[in-house]
């Protein structure tokens, strides 16, 4: 009777994913919650009310039994679906969740009135999810990547309990221009930021086709699994305002709050852990390293690795969790 009533569950979580996936993602990219492994580990995908009328589309893997909850968190120009893969290993232990940023994906997409899309405000954003889904404290690791590490972290100075861990790499915790990629410099320089943004904005195709593996050796690239290929392209222009613009709205704010950061260090006390690519072009490794001399924060190095260690090296992402939740 228990392993039917189970079964049917099942079935329907399946479903309730592919009906509400099409309708968040439309015909293109509907797959990606409904292929032939989710029948193992099957993941919600919905809409979550974060208050002042935002909403953001997240997903959500809840196994019968899980050992913790994980969080995860993207960067620029990706979509939660950048977390897939490693959410469906993972989801047969924990419970893990990833949700779209605002101006990205699915996700609200408020005038910049009304929200600035800036660190500080994208960590209220996370806050209010947390409190939200009851994810909170000791059972919950936080895992973020680029613009979702900063916010974290502005989080957990708040809210030390926030997490029992938060995992953060290639992002940039500091005002350092010179350890970032030159348009990335630009964008943080009021003069040239909108030229940037408008470039940005007009090279979608070739940001989401390159973007991941520019600089590694073409032994080192690696494919992206083209649903979520598709994800992001559809999710890049969502009404009046596209993921590009999300970004330069975020950068317009960014050393104000770098500088929060940095002055509230002391404030640090969710325990921190750093996992950067050797061969990140965006962030240079030396703001990890500092980051990690600055906190006492563990920093590990991945060796022929890019900007995106979760993209090209989703197991070494999976290890990370796992461990995090050891005594």
């Amino acid at each position: 009777m228990g392993t039917k009533s189970t079964m049917r569950r099942s079935a329907c979580m399946v479903a309730t994913v592919a009906s509400v996936s099409a309708a968040l993602l439309g015909n293109a990219s509907s797959a990606i919650a409904t292929s032939h492994d989710v029948a193992e580990v099957a993941f919600e995908v919905s809409k979550v009310d974060v208050g002042a009328g935002m909403w953001l589309r997240h997903m959500v893997i809840r196994p019968s039994s899980p050992k913790g909850a994980v969080l995860f968190l993207h960067g620029f120009p990706e979509t939660m679906f950048a977390w897939r893969e490693i959410a469906t290993t993972l989801g047969r232990e924990f419970e893990v969740h990833a949700f779209d940023w605002p101006g990205f994906g699915e996700s609200s997409r408020p005038p910049v009135e009304r929200f600035a899309y800036a660190p500080r405000d994208y960590a209220t954003i996370l806050t209010r999810y947390i409190d939200k889904t009851g994810i909170g404290g000791s059972r919950l690791v936080i895992y973020a990547t680029d613009i979702g590490a900063l916010p974290a972290l502005l989080a957990a100075v708040d809210r030390p309990d926030i997490a029992r861990m938060i995992v953060v790499g290639d992002f940039a915790p500091f005002d350092r221009p010179q350890y970032m990629q030159e348009r990335l410099q630009a964008l943080k320089d009021p003069a040239s930021a909108e030229t940037v943004r408008k470039t940005f904005n007009a090279s979608r195709d070739e940001i989401l086709k390159n973007a991941f593996t520019r600089g590694l050796p073409e032994g080192q690239r690696y494919a992206l699994d083209a649903r979520y290929q598709a994800d992001m392209a559809h999710g890049w222009q969502n009404g009046h305002l596209s993921s590009a613009d999300a970004f330069a709205h975020y950068y317009a704010h960014f050393t104000r709050d770098q500088h929060a950061l940095e002055a509230q260090l002391p404030k640090l006390k969710t325990p921190v852990r750093l996992v950067w690519g050797e061969q990140d072009i965006y962030i240079n490794k030396e703001m990890g390293v500092e980051f990690s001399h600055r906190t006492a924060a563990p920093l590990r190095l991945l060796p022929a690795t890019g900007h995106y260690p979760h993209l090209q090296r989703p197991d070494e992402t999976v290890d990370e969790v796992r461990a995090a939740f050891l005594p």
